[in-house]
């Protein structure tokens, strides 16, 4: 699974979501669900401006955690 770990970002940039959002302009709600891992997809141009406002590289908020064998065997149910 790809996990989002954009809170752990913000917090070193002292950034809140609210501000976040406005600068690359996202709806609150939608930067929610990003950062609650929630998102099924992100565009580039989403992922570039929040490189651009975090002064960071994707790499450093998105992160692949392979899936345990249980969640495997329960999505093919």
């Amino acid at each position: 699974m790809i996990r989002i770990n954009l809170d752990v970002v913000m917090a070193k940039n002292h950034i809140s979501a609210g501000t976040l959002a406005q600068k690359i302009d996202l709806t609150p709600a939608n930067l929610s669900i990003l950062k609650n891992n929630k998102a099924k997809a992100i565009r580039f141009t989403t992922l570039e401006a929040l490189c651009r406002e975090l002064h960071c590289q994707p790499g450093d908020f998105i992160e692949y955690v392979p899936d345990s064998p249980e969640d495997t065997q329960n999505e093919s149910m």
